[in-house]
């Protein structure tokens, strides 16, 4: 399904750019930030549900929304919509080492690539990263998942780019600037980690 969003357009024409730093970021990661960047604000519809467009994307989630849309929490589909659209591998689907609604899907995908990095590794996070929050390595679950944008003074606590967030609607792509708790109502999980996108292999 085609997403008609002006990021998306932006996004292909955004090349390597400056981070802080000093670094280079690379076409992947800058593609990664403008497109998550580019849906702060977005709502779902009908509003006060869980109807959004990237399950939709997915094709995952309940038909129950009365329009295109599909219900479900969403924060991973997000993230998986985001890397998926600026060009990094994905393979989703409701199996394990695919990457999912479930947001745990991003810490076994990260392990499985090597991209995974825990918090208090001393791994400095890179903008296009995705941030794990509230993972349980017990059950293999967690609590929510946001595009990281930009780096700060502490590693266990990046701006990101929520989807599904709590703090400024309900269920809506918000901003979080120095987020060390998951984005949802009263104190969520702790940062537990970083998956790091790769591009998809050579066919």
């Amino acid at each position: 399904m085609l997403l008609a969003v002006a990021a998306i357009g932006a996004a292909a024409l955004v090349g390597a750019r400056t981070v802080h730093g000093g670094s280079t970021l690379s076409p992947l990661r800058a593609r990664i930030v403008a497109l998550a960047q580019g849906q702060v604000g977005y709502r779902t519809d009908p509003a006060g549900t869980y109807c959004n467009k990237f399950s939709a994307y997915w094709n995952a989630g309940n038909a129950t929304c009365g329009n295109g849309n599909l219900s479900e929490e969403w924060c991973a589909d997000f993230a998986a919509w985001v890397w998926k659209e600026a060009g990094a591998d994905v393979a989703y689907q409701l199996a394990p080492g695919s990457l999912n609604s479930d947001s745990a899907s991003f810490y076994v995908w990260g392990t499985d690539h090597g991209t995974w990095h825990p918090a208090g590794s001393h791994y400095r996070p890179q903008p296009g990263d995705v941030a794990v929050y509230g993972l349980d390595y017990s059950t293999v679950t967690a609590q929510h998942v946001a595009v990281v944008v930009a780096a700060t003074s502490n590693d266990d606590a990046p701006d990101v780019v929520n989807g599904d967030g709590d703090r400024t609607g309900f269920s809506v792509v918000e901003l979080g600037d120095h987020q060390a708790f998951a984005d949802v109502k009263g104190k969520g999980g702790r940062l537990s980690g970083y998956v790091s996108p790769s591009t998809p292999p050579a066919s």
